[in-house]
């Protein structure tokens, strides 16, 4: 197998071609390790010093590919991660051509573990899927070569398999919360509300300054995390994946303004839930968030779609509308 490492931030572009199509064959994929997520991101909010591992055939296939970047922590070790790593990007994985796992990973622990490898201490793969190999295979395959393993539960990712119909979804949630979303509902239609999907690119732009100023609105602590940098990452995130139609942009207006939003993204025919905000002062008696939430679930079966997945965060509102959860892993491997 051959195996080479990349430091300039070029080799995401020269990878661009192959990334997608080895994450197609991958066991994990999602769309936060497209290349289209990875490389916004890392032009966004990125820091520290790319390490991008590529593993491949004889003949130059790719199989493997470790997004990772390095930075040195306050306590003078150097800490790699993978790009995307860890507040905005709710999947990772190293992407990895299913069947070939055992190969890339022991071809992985040897290029880390060279002598002429740049320096590390600590390799965090952080928010890996369940059904990640990375969390029983890599862990015992690192385990075996004297490296220091640490895995342990990163979060839930609570989530509905969808019905076939909404009142069997209605069907599935208990009398209580049955009756609130038909009543909130009736509530906001009553009032002249209506709810739509941004169809258009030149509709884009002000969609999605009025998305970051409703998610802003909705709590003091999601102000905070709207920074400039934050804005600019969602507005650079807005182009590229509405580009590749991932992107679905949800608002509830009432009285000809909008009043709540959610920021989804469709991918492999599941929704994924990423953001939202409302005006609470304004609509906040009206419930518009959720109310948002039960059209989207409802679009989202009448389109047919498998799963409604809330994505990273044990929310209470979440459950309520009879999402299960699903878990996300953290493994750590140190050098002793």
């Amino acid at each position: 197998m051959k195996t080479e490492w990349f430091t300039d931030v070029s080799a995401l572009e020269k990878l661009k071609a192959e990334w997608n199509e080895l994450l197609q064959r991958s066991v994990i994929d999602t769309l936060f390790i497209t290349h289209e997520w990875q490389t916004t991101w890392w032009r966004n909010l990125g820091n520290g010093e790319l390490r991008i591992i590529t593993l491949r055939e004889d003949d130059g296939k790719l199989i493997g590919l470790a997004p990772l970047f390095a930075e040195q922590g306050s306590d003078g070790l150097i800490y790699l991660s993978l790009v995307g790593c860890v507040d905005v990007s709710d999947y990772l994985d190293l992407l990895v051509a299913q069947g070939c796992e055992e190969r890339v990973y022991a071809a992985l622990l040897d290029v880390l573990t060279r002598d002429d490898f740049p320096a590390w201490n600590s390799l965090g793969l952080c928010t890996l899927p369940e059904a990640s190999p990375a969390n029983t295979l890599l862990k015992t395959m690192a385990e075996a070569r004297g490296l220091k393993v640490q895995h342990h539960l990163h979060d839930v990712s609570p989530m509905i398999e969808l019905p076939d119909t909404w009142e069997t979804y209605l069907a599935t949630l208990d009398k209580k919360d049955r009756h609130e979303v038909r009543r909130k509902l009736r509530r906001v239609e009553e009032a002249g509300g209506r709810w739509y999907i941004i169809d258009s690119a030149a509709a884009l732009d002000q969609a999605t300054a009025d998305f970051i100023e409703l998610h802003k609105k909705s709590r003091p602590d999601k102000n905070l995390f709207m920074d400039m940098r934050m804005q600019k990452f969602f507005a650079e995130t807005a182009q590229a994946m509405f580009a590749q139609g991932w992107l679905q942009l949800l608002f509830l207006e009432v009285d000809g303004e909008r009043a709540a939003a959610l920021w989804n993204f469709i991918y492999h025919n599941d929704v994924l839930v990423y953001n939202s905000g409302y005006d609470p002062v304004k609509y906040g008696a009206l419930s518009p968030g959720n109310v948002l939430f039960s059209h989207s679930i409802q679009d989202a079966i009448d389109a047919k779609r498998r799963r409604y997945d809330f994505l990273r965060g044990n929310e209470d509102y979440k459950y309520r509308f009879g999402a299960k959860d699903t878990k996300v892993f953290e493994l750590r491997i140190e050098k002793k």
